[in-house]
């Protein structure tokens, strides 16, 4: 079955009423899994809005409301750490990390960061995007990593997508507002799917332009579904 995560990022603006609401959506939909962000100031220093983004990181202070509200909903969380110690706080309540492309950028090459280093000896499974394939990487053989191929522009457009190597990754992370760009990774084999989502498209979220809404999503996720169980009788056929 593939593993369809629900990115909420910053989507939930700081408002926790709010946060339940997408997780019971993303939940209700037939998502796996929700995720959030976890950043400090410095992560956002430079970005205008800083202050209002620091309203919807993952915290020592708020965590244990997100992980209260993911236990009653019944529905896994996880979290992208963007800074060393923020893993110390989030490993007691997640089963899986995840990390984005821009911070996974060194594993390509062999090399470590203090992050990926605090995240490799998490104990924990890694999900980690990138553009490039990751086999010729040493932490290609690494058992508790699974890369996801993603194009990290916000939108991606159709034309940016290569799936040519896509054998080479173990999922695909959405950053198009076409639900084409998902539902093709199923089809290809994907086993683990991440979807922005979002709770009104109207509004001036920060990740809207790449979010999918409870309608959107209720459809791709069945979609999705469906992607399962052809693909499931087609390889029925070829045992026969």
């Amino acid at each position: 079955m593939v593993f369809i995560v629900a990115e909420i990022g910053v989507n939930w603006d700081g408002d926790f009423q709010l946060m339940e609401k997408m997780i019971q959506s993303a939940k209700s939909a037939g998502c796996n899994a929700v995720k959030f962000q976890a950043y400090n100031l410095q992560n956002v220093k430079d970005h205008p809005e800083r202050k209002r983004l620091l309203k919807s990181a993952i915290t020592e202070s708020n965590i244990e409301t997100v992980d209260s509200l993911a236990k009653k909903i019944g529905i896994e969380w996880f979290c992208t750490p963007m800074y060393p110690e923020s893993v110390d706080f989030l490993n007691p309540y997640l089963g899986r990390l995840k990390v984005r492309e821009i911070d996974g950028r060194p594993l390509i090459q062999n090399k470590l960061t203090p992050l990926l280093e605090k995240i490799l000896n998490s104990g924990k499974e890694i999900i980690i995007s990138s553009q490039v394939s990751p086999i010729t990487s040493e932490y290609y053989k690494n058992s508790s990593i699974r890369w996801l191929y993603c194009v990290p522009k916000y939108p991606c457009s159709l034309e940016m997508l290569n799936f040519e190597n896509f054998q080479d990754f173990d999922g695909y992370s959405n950053h198009t507002p076409d639900a084409i760009a998902p539902l093709t990774a199923s089809i290809l084999g994907a086993r683990i799917i991440e979807i922005h989502i979002t709770s009104d498209k109207t509004k001036n979220y920060f990740d809207n332009n790449v979010s999918f809404d409870n309608n959107e999503l209720e459809k791709l996720v069945d979609m999705i579904r469906s992607t399962e169980r052809i693909t499931r009788h087609h390889s029925d056929i070829r045992k026969i």
